[in-house]
């Protein structure tokens, strides 16, 4: 099992960069791919960013891709997600999920584990 905790939210403006953290537990953080979801109020949770269990391989959202990059360091048991040129439809609550699996899934059933997410607003 792994414990997560999302921080790095906030208020932006439109055009500002955020950066994301999140924090695992335990001694497994290694043996789990590494997701990022959002989901914005009335709306579904939708897939943001992947990272494989060594790093190597990332995956993104037509949405955020080019604009947000996700990255992680196993030696600290973290996953972060920069997230450049925000627009005000960026805002949404983010969450960090980890995945046994070495399938890329970009749905939630495809996560173990889940932070309870961290408040990312972007304004006008």
């Amino acid at each position: 099992q792994v414990q997560l905790v999302e921080s790095g939210g906030g208020l932006v403006q439109a055009g500002g960069s955020l950066r994301l953290s999140c924090a695992a537990s335990g001694r497994t953080f290694g043996s789990y791919a590494m997701g990022w979801f959002r989901q914005a109020p009335g709306k579904e949770r939708e897939f943001v960013a992947r990272i494989s269990r060594s790093g190597g391989f990332t995956t993104y959202s037509d949405s955020v891709k080019g604009r947000f990059s996700i990255s992680r360091d196993n030696t600290k048991n973290t996953v972060y997600l920069e997230m450049n040129n925000l627009r005000p439809g960026d805002t949404a609550v983010y969450y960090c999920a980890a995945s046994n699996s070495g399938v890329v899934f970009t749905t939630p059933r495809g996560y173990d584990y889940w932070g309870p997410g961290t408040q990312a607003t972007v304004s006008s």
